[in-house]
């Protein structure tokens, strides 16, 4: 069925493309063989409503695909249609080394991702538009081997609902709680951060924007309805809030004893260090919202010494935690 659908799809984009002029649904249905042979057997108003419901599905189909269908009414008030070759054509393509070169990192990025399909079959097309053969997009910079890892079950299913703006429902456990909650979102974007991807939406229990750690979702991402109740925000203000989410954003600082020889992480962010001895030191770190999170991963090599705050947040992880 498949593969069927595929070459009634391909020959109806030739035929539209192939057209110097528009062609109505029934010069359509005579000229494409699966048309005929599917509607061959059919009479009546009960058959024409059939291909009407499957020429729609098919236009709608190749508009998705990226093809450029214009609809024409003619004097007498007929409805036609053509593909114009100059509206799907696009214009040629020229890259230097450095932009070639870009591209195929942003191609190594995805390797280790479920995009790694699309991402290898993009180069193709490139090549195949006229990507000069003695540049290697992969080979340009070698030395450099980025990767965006993905594990997550949740990340596809996110993804495909921000770019489509499909509300979604999931079920979440909070750093600091021991069981999940159901959580109903508008998700807006993705974004990686210290190796880990989050999510940024509109809760729509809570009414407000929130950020979404992928590694703490549970069970199966679940798509509700269509449509959002509120605003999306612009890229930059959803980075800027899963910055602030994932800690980046600091306006104070806090007071952290380190195992000597351990924390890597948090001595590049140090702002001062100084020796205790007995294996410690103790550092002073920016501090803004989601650095207990960051801390908890460092385990008994991290004792917070102030605020009191953050400490009680740190405490509250490790017993959530040890909960299960």
């Amino acid at each position: 069925m498949a593969i069927a659908k595929a070459e009634r799809l391909m020959n109806l984009a030739l035929c539209l493309l192939g057209t110097r002029r528009p062609l109505s649904k029934r010069e359509l249905r005579d000229s494409i063989e699966a048309y005929v042979e599917t509607f061959r057997s059919g009479n009546g108003s009960a058959s024409d409503d059939s291909f009407n419901r499957m020429f729609e599905r098919d236009k709608d189909d190749l508009r998705e695909l990226g093809l450029v269908i214009e609809t024409v009414e003619s004097l007498d008030g007929e409805i036609g249609y053509h593909a114009r070759r100059d509206s799907n054509r696009l214009p040629p393509i020229t890259l230097d080394a450095e932009e070639a070169a870009a591209l195929g990192l942003a191609a190594k990025v995805w390797q280790q991702a479920r995009l790694a399909g699309a991402a290898s079959g993009a180069l193709q097309k490139l090549r195949a538009a006229g990507l000069p053969e003695d540049v290697d997009p992969y080979e340009a910079h070698g030395a450099l081997e980025p990767r965006i890892p993905v594990h997550e079950a949740a990340f596809e299913p996110l993804m495909l609902a921000c770019r489509d703006r499909r509300p979604v429902m999931f079920d979440y456990r909070k750093a600091t709680a021991a069981h999940p909650e159901p959580r109903h979102v508008e998700p807006w974007a993705l974004e990686c951060w210290r190796g880990h991807w989050y999510l940024a939406g509109f809760d729509r229990d809570r009414g407000a924007e929130r950020v979404f750690r992928l590694s703490r979702i549970t069970g199966r991402v679940r798509t509700r309805g269509t449509g959002f109740t509120a605003p999306v925000p612009d890229v930059v203000t959803v980075r800027e809030t899963v910055a602030g989410w994932a800690g980046e954003t600091a306006d104070r600082s806090a007071l952290i004893r380190l195992r000597t020889g351990a924390g890597y992480p948090l001595r590049a962010k140090a702002t001062a260090v100084r020796e205790l001895g007995d294996g410690w030191d103790e550092l002073e770190i920016p501090y803004g919202h989601g650095l207990d999170a960051w801390l908890v991963e460092f385990g008994p090599d991290v004792v917070v010494l102030d605020p009191a705050e953050l400490r009680a947040d740190v405490v509250d992880r490790l017993r959530a935690v040890a909960k299960g």
